[in-house]
């Protein structure tokens, strides 16, 4: 067999003595799944460039196709017979005669090999039969398939070891990694912030006091992260109403439409932003999904939706790294009732939705072997009123405060 196996076949494709019968015309061969037959009865470097079919044979060009096989071709000096070599193997064919001689013994071939076009063509057995090929014609692919591994040759004998003089041993360098690993697993951050406010009861002032709490959570060798993000704005309502006895008043729009009118106050706006983020590329870059969650101290409805967005985590290495994100949240709602006896809505329960956007960007300053960080920033949310919202709302301003990096 010239030293060479069988290759491993996926079962659609199974060996079988029966080809099936091939269409007329010539047939591209598929060599080790690559096509390197493709068009008939051309001559390209003296060899023939497709199978060709037969009185319902299948021929494949001798030379070519073993010659691609690694192993040497042959002529005796008739030009009839034509022997294929590799090492110390052997396989013969003449022409007109249906047999193969391989390694002395005779085989039986269906059909002799033919002259055609000046190409010495052989039944596809023969490269199984000589080579220890699998072949196979694929009717429904109109294809015939060839795929082979040759055996790898023995090792060479070694020889047996001279000993050496012992030789103290030099340490080896320490390999360099790929990625140096991340240098933080979760971390913690606080700020204060100087926000300035716009809602229907303060226009555009700045709060007496805002603050932010914010952590993540990266586990290592995951691209999951999540995330959280706790935000309070206090501020003192505009004083656009006096009295006769010179009590200063809120004047705002009311849910329902109307206006009413409330003495000064200090208002409080939280919100609770949750996160669950897949990082899609470096430097900790990730697409997620969020959680918003707000409430007042004033009695309005607490606001809560689902939204998506990007955000750039930062490395929080030696030195400086950025941060930034872009959520936006759909549909922020909450149900509000009314609660004024006498009035025509008593009782009437409202629906009350914004359309949610907050965006965010920093820098860190990570000192070496230290992990605590300076953090700071400018972040900023818009609340786009949709449904029985008095007015739209923006928050917005810079911060900045410490972290602790774990």
């Amino acid at each position: 067999m010239l030293g060479l196996v069988t290759a491993a076949v996926s079962p659609a494709w199974a060996s079988s003595a029966d080809f099936g019968t091939p269409p007329s015309g010539s047939i591209p061969i598929l060599y080790n799944n690559h096509t390197v037959y493709a068009k008939p009865d051309v001559l390209k470097q003296g060899r023939v460039l497709a199978a060709s079919v037969k009185n319902g044979q299948l021929y494949v060009p001798l030379k070519a196709m073993f010659e691609r096989m690694g192993a040497t071709v042959t002529a005796s000096s008739d030009g009839n017979t034509y022997t294929v070599t590799r090492g110390d193997s052997s396989a013969s064919v003449t022409l007109g005669k249906p047999e193969v001689i391989v390694n002395g013994m005779s085989r039986p071939l269906d059909v002799p090999p033919i002259l055609y076009h000046g190409i010495v063509l052989v039944p596809i057995r023969v490269l199984s039969e000589a080579l220890g090929a699998y072949v196979q014609w694929v009717p429904e692919k109109r294809l015939v398939v060839v795929r082979y591994i040759p055996v790898s040759p023995p090792p060479a004998p070694t020889a047996s070891p001279t000993e050496m003089p012992t030789v103290a041993p030099t340490p080896s360098a320490t390999p360099m990694p790929v990625r140096t690993p991340a240098p933080y697993i979760a971390f913690v951050a606080a700020a204060f912030s100087s926000r300035s406010n716009y809602n229907e009861f303060v226009s555009g002032q700045r709060c007496n006091q805002s603050y932010l709490l914010s952590g993540v959570y990266a586990p290592p060798n995951s691209r999951w992260a999540g995330k959280f993000d706790f935000r309070q704005d206090a501020y003192v309502t505009n004083s656009n109403l006096t009295d006769a006895l010179g009590n200063q008043y809120t004047q705002f729009s009311t849910i329902d439409g109307g206006y009413a009118a409330t003495p000064v106050f200090l208002g409080k706006q939280t919100s609770l932003d949750a996160r669950l983020e897949y990082q899609i590329a470096d430097p900790r870059i990730y697409v997620g999904l969020g959680y918003l969650q707000t409430s007042t101290n004033y009695g309005y409805p607490s606001l809560r939706g689902l939204g998506a967005g990007v955000e750039k985590l930062p490395e929080l290495r030696p030195g400086i790294s950025y941060f930034g994100s872009v959520f936006y949240y759909p549909t922020a709602s909450g149900n509000f009732t009314v609660a004024s006896p006498g009035s025509s809505n008593n009782g009437r329960t409202y629906r009350q939705q914004y359309a949610v956007t907050k965006v965010d960007v920093g820098l860190a300053l990570v000192f070496r072997k230290f992990p605590v960080f300076l953090y700071g920033g400018y972040s900023g949310d818009e609340y786009a009123a949709k449904q029985h919202a008095p007015v739209g709302q923006t928050h917005n301003g810079p911060y900045l405060g410490l972290g602790i990096k774990l």
